[in-house]
């Protein structure tokens, strides 16, 4: 795997074969942020990666000059992959990484971001209702976007806060607006 663009652009990083998730592929990655490239400023923005998975969202964010990233992983392994990942990318300074479930993260932060980016397992019962429970709980600043990655098995075009889909081959990435 590599960050496409930003100051780390080409540098690869590999999570050991033993890992148990489905990043996002180099090619969907590059497509999502040339669409993002039109639509925000990257150094101005606080970014929320919910199921941080390889970290590889994260990454890119803060290769892009985002100062403000945190990365919620549960599982403990690929939390402690992003942490080493993200000490030798020297990006501690603007990558958060917390261990915990994204679903509670998301009913107990006081926090809101600009961007909030969740790539759950397709097949995580509930993940449907992330959409709604990010707006629920209020995490998006005025004008923020909520990007969803999922598989074409479900549509959120009659979603009242949907924006658009952009398809990547098998992934589909929806955005919400609040």
């Amino acid at each position: 795997m590599r960050i496409v663009s930003g100051s780390l652009k080409g540098r690869r990083f590999s999570p050991p074969k033993s890992f148990n998730a489905r990043p996002t592929t180099d090619f969907a990655k590059e497509n999502l942020f040339n669409v993002l490239n039109n639509k925000i400023d990257f150094t101005a923005i606080k970014v929320l990666d919910l199921f941080g998975g390889t970290g590889s969202i994260s990454y890119e964010f803060a290769s892009r000059g985002s100062n403000e990233v945190t990365c919620v992983e549960q599982r403990y392994s690929h939390f402690r992959y992003i942490k080493k990942t993200v000490s030798e990318l020297d990006l501690e300074s603007s990558v958060k990484v917390i261990r915990g479930d994204a679903f509670k993260y998301v009913e107990k932060t006081p926090e809101k971001f600009d961007l909030i980016f969740a790539d759950p397992p397709y097949d995580l019962a509930g993940a449907e209702k992330l959409p709604d429970l990010i707006l629920e709980y209020h995490l998006l600043n005025e004008g923020g976007i909520f990007i969803f990655e999922h598989s074409g098995l479900v549509s959120f075009e009659s979603h009242p806060n949907f924006i658009e889909n952009r398809e990547n081959g098998k992934v589909i990435f929806t955005f919400f607006r609040p």
